[in-house]
């Protein structure tokens, strides 16, 4: 892949590519070009680097025809015809250049520029395509004036500044309708609309301004609008950039491709803005509110660019050297193991840190602190995903690329909710539904999936918190015994069949027989088993809901036997595919972050794993597993674990029972934080240590899908030091001084050169193909877009028999509701980035969403304050009546340090895993007094996005 620079963009042909096996050959301007049978004529003329003016048109959206700039004459044929909608036919001649055309096209341009205003700021910007065509047709008089300013336009309007990140100024409006179908064909949330007919047509956020519309902020709109009419806000404050950088967005598990724009080198330079890259796998060209604008937390007052220090965690911090900080981070960890053992300290890393730098932290641990006290985030999330897919088919990660979808005939969706924690990924889902796929939702509640424009699920199960499994089994349980399982393929490809087709066909399995525990009605759960069985290509897609939960590994087993049971798996538009939290939680899990394994999820039992190890890091490697995060917890007020070094996350707000995670933080001897902020967790540290930000960070992110993309350095680093640095650095000061890199590629070549699933991986062959899906055995292969083709990874796959267990966690008279808890659209895990940016003006606090009979029989009204407690803990925040849920059940997100909703979650988890039970605690709720009032005030302090 070819790099691109701000004076080369991304070529735009104008249609999208034609997938046709035949070929047609067509003449454009006496250049001959083969393309594929009903490529368009513009399409073809790009191909063929001859360029055709339009507006209209472009290359993320089907043919249009309205602009009338892109018409050529064919030999032949009648008339000028568009080119954007003309399908090339064999033998065609094409002339973009004629005496007609290029009057019809001047003629045309003359008509635009009546009503565009002379002052376009986007014009003297150069960013606004209506003065570059100008110049292109030669439209340099206008026969029927021009306004001179916006306010003599025909139709004045007020610029609607209403959206923090972009303006709509209608005077620079040409009507082309790019922003309208990008909103309904890309995006598919059909916010915006042509109001009007004529000379009096406009573009319309459905009758209001676009803070107050249906739009969600993805800057599709933004991006194909061809002239200045939709403008990012910082292009207008800071003007054009002035360089491009490529690299990847550090939010959620798509993994999207961004153009970072910039202005400036070195010191001074800032990004101007994101653009979605069309070239990237996960995202091809689309991008969410928080990819796309939510980058300026990088840059935002609060971030600690300076190591600290302090003696205890009532003393104020001092800010120090780097070779201070790193010593007392250093000689606190040999202290504390001189006095009680080597594994009286530990690790966490981080999913929000890249691929090299995870790697290098668990080598710390294990090589220079000597122990296997190494843990990660993926512990609270996904780890359950990693055990259930392991000990099924063989591989603790998805099957399936993203791409698959669009070959998908019954989409599955457990547990999650993609337009708001997913949304570029649920944006290609809903245009599979909309061309004709069945949706089966199964979660408490009622998501926006279930009915949105032009998507509605055939079926919504709202499966109580506690009860997947039960589900799970019930839908087997229907397939097998009604005769709609693919027994061809389970005898074939699947082991211990008879034991686990007998173990599902128990009526006690049945939908009946399960209806109390899930909740269920038992003929919708039997119509949509059939549905996922017959209805073609099946896909299971599921989110926290299924992993945080105290089955959740036996919750991931189930799916997994119920897509081996039908045959979906090992095929295009089928499989289980776990929608991953954070930006680089599958990479966390490959690099060997969990005290059980090595990179490449080999066990530290495995000899010849370990002996790579111990033979390339000089040390001898202990073989037992060593402390999981709620064992360090439980350690640390035992007294036997004394120091933990953090990096990049805020466990102090993100972890389970958080009265439990403080004591544990507070008993220990030595803390060291490493991140942006001084947050939560910093609270009880000792030694900080400044982070980088995405936009500094060398390196890569391996998305929900297994796709490793690179990530660049759009700036040097703003601390100093890279982070791989600091970390070597301490695991140097501690005596290991085999922790000496020149770069972070050398650190991918060393995960390569030990990891068979990265041993075609290169930051090399990364910048020449831009991404890669593993495994990638050999410097031959690009990856495995569909994993266990033909086989399994394991060989044949395993049917386990997963028996439902109900949950400790039970409601009472004490605690009547359950609560379940999830995320929202503008804000991401624990808030730190984009609670420091505007995109605090959707969601300035946490919001407990509660049934209107439950709200009712407490005299709870929206906007209230009110109490949530559990056995555990209590918390303040404002409630919202709304029959999303059903009765019974709350719901609220943990985005707000202020809400702290994870100090009611208990310190229930996965039998296998430890994954915490986020999703279901026993509560009650109550109207509070106006004691939360000012606490909550504080989360809606404005943002300053470029602070």
């Amino acid at each position: 892949m070819t790099l691109q620079s701000i004076w080369d963009p991304e070529v735009d042909f104008g249609t999208p590519a034609v997938q046709a096996v035949d070929t047609v050959s067509v003449t454009i301007d006496g250049h001959q070009v083969d393309v594929p049978a009903g490529t368009s004529v513009l399409r073809a003329a790009t191909e063929a680097g001859v360029t055709i003016p339009k507006l209209c048109a472009t290359d993320s959206l089907k043919a249009f025809g309205s602009c009338r700039m892109c018409l050529v004459e064919v030999d032949g044929a009648r008339g000028v015809p568009a080119s954007c909608t003309t399908p090339c036919s064999d033998g065609m001649v094409v002339s973009t250049q004629t005496d007609t055309v290029r009057d019809l096209r001047r003629n045309v341009m003359e008509l635009y520029l009546s009503d565009h205003p002379e002052d376009c700021d986007g014009c003297a910007r150069g960013n606004c395509e209506i003065q570059a065509l100008a110049v292109q047709v030669d439209a340099a008089e206008v026969r029927y004036g021009r306004p001179e300013t916006r306010a003599d336009v025909a139709h004045p309007q007020p610029i609607d500044l209403s959206n923090p990140y972009f303006a709509f100024d209608d005077s620079a409006c040409i009507v082309c309708s790019r922003c309208v179908r990008a909103c309904a064909d890309i995006q598919g949330t059909f916010a915006l609309t042509v109001e009007g007919r004529g000379f009096d047509s406009k573009i319309s956020a459905g009758g209001t301004d676009f803070m107050s519309s249906e739009c969600v902020s993805c800057g599709a709109c933004v991006q194909a609008c061809p002239t200045s009419a939709l403008q990012e806000k910082s292009i207008v404050s800071l003007g054009m950039p002035t360089r491009s950088v490529e690299t990847t967005c550090a939010y959620c598990g798509v993994g999207c491709s961004f153009r970072a724009e910039v202005q400036g080198d070195g010191d001074d330079s800032r990004v101007v803005r994101m653009i979605p890259s069309k070239n990237g796998g996960a995202n091809e060209g689309h991008s969410c509110v928080k990819g796309r604008f939510a980058y300026g937390y990088a840059a935002h007052k609060d971030r600690q660019l300076s190591p600290m220090v302090r003696d205890t965690i009532d003393d104020e911090w001092r800010k120090v050297s780097w070779d201070e900080a790193i010593a007392k981070a250093a000689d606190g960890f040999k202290a504390l193991q001189a006095e009680h053992g080597v594994g009286a300290i530990g690790g966490i890393s981080s999913s929000r840190c890249t691929n090299e730098e995870v790697y290098v932290v668990q080598k710390m641990v294990r090589a220079a602190f000597g122990n296997n006290n190494i843990d990660t985030c993926a512990r609270v999330c996904h780890s359950p995903t990693g055990y259930g897919l392991k000990q099924t088919l063989g591989t603790s990660a998805g099957t399936q690329d993203f791409r698959s979808v669009e070959a998908t005939d019954v989409i599955l969706l457990i547990g999650a909710n993609p337009t708001d924690a997913h949304p570029v990924f649920a944006s290609r889902m809903k245009r599979r539904l909309r061309a004709g796929a069945q949706l089966i939702v199964a979660d408490p509640r009622r998501i926006d999936l279930v009915r949105s424009p032009h998507v509605e699920a055939a079926f919504h199960l709202p499966v109580l918190p506690g009860s997947n499994v039960a589900f799970v089994n019930a839908m087997t349980h229907v397939i097998v015994t009604e005769g709609l399982h693919d027994l061809e393929f389970v005898r074939e490809r699947c082991e211990d069949a008879e034991d686990y087709l007998a173990f599902i066909a128990d009526p006690s399995n049945s939908p009946e027989a399960t209806a109390e525990a899930t909740g269920i009605d038992p003929d919708q759960l039997r119509a949509a088993a059939r549905l996922y069985a017959t209805g073609g290509n099946a896909a299971i897609y599921y989110g926290l809901g299924v992993t945080e939960h105290s089955q959740g590994s036996t919750m991931v087993m189930g799916m997994a036997n119920l897509a081996m049971v039908t045959g979906n798996l090992g095929h295009n538009g089928v499989g289980v595919n776990p929608l991953r939290g954070q930006n680089n939680v599958q990479g966390s899990n490959d690099m060997g972050s969990f005290p059980h394994e090595f990179p490449g999820n080999r066990h530290i039992s495995d000899e010849g794993a370990r002996d790579i190890y111990q033979q390339l890091w000089g040390r001898t490697l202990d073989p037992d597993p060593g402390l999981r995060i709620p064992n360090m917890f439980d350690a640390a007020l035992g007294g036997t674990f004394r120091g933990l070094y953090i990096q990049g996350e805020d466990i102090a707000q993100s972890d389970p029972n958080t009265q439990h995670v403080e004591a544990a933080l507070r008993a220990m001897d030595l803390v060291v934080v490493q991140d942006l902020f001084l947050n939560e967790t910093a609270r009880f540290a000792h030694v900080f240590l400044p982070g980088t930000s995405f936009l500094e960070k060398d390196g890569t992110f391996t998305n929900a899908e297994r796709r490793i993309n690179r990530v660049r350095p759009v700036f040097a680093s703003k601390v100093g030091m890279d982070e791989w640095e600091i970390t070597c650095a301490i695991g140097r000061a501690m005596g290991y001084e085999d922790m000496s890199y020149g770069s972070a590629s050398e650190i991918m070549d060393e995960v390569a050169a030990t990891t068979p699933t990265f041993a075609g991986v290169s930051f090399a062959r990364l910048d020449e193909v831009g991404s890669m899906q593993w495994p990638v055995f050999d410097t031959t292969s690009t990856g495995t877009p569909i994993m266990h083709v033909g086989g399994f990874v394991r060989g044949k796959g395993k049917l386990i028999e997963t028996v439902y267990v109900p949950t400790t966690e039970r409601s009472t008279r004490k605690y009547p509701l359950i609560l379940t808890t999830g995320r929202i659209l503008s804000q991401y895990n624990v808030g730190a980035q984009t609670r420091r940016t505007a995109n605090n003006t959707w969601h300035p606090e946490d919001i407990l969403e509660i049934h209107p009979a439950d709200a009712e029989m407490r005299g709870i009204s929206t906007g209230d304050l009110v109490d949530l407690s559990s056995r555990v803990g209590s918390t303040t925040l404002r409630a919202s009546v709304s029959e999303r849920m059903p009765a019974g059940v709350v719901y609220t997100t943990f985005h707000h340090p202020v809400t702290g909703a994870n100090v009611v979650t208990t310190e229930n988890s996965d039998w296998a895993t430890n994954c915490p039970e986020y999703k279901v605690t026993a509560v009650e709720v109550g109207v509070a007094n106006a004691r939360g009032d000012a606490a909550i005030a504080e989360t809606r302090a404005p943002a300053d996005m470029h602070a």
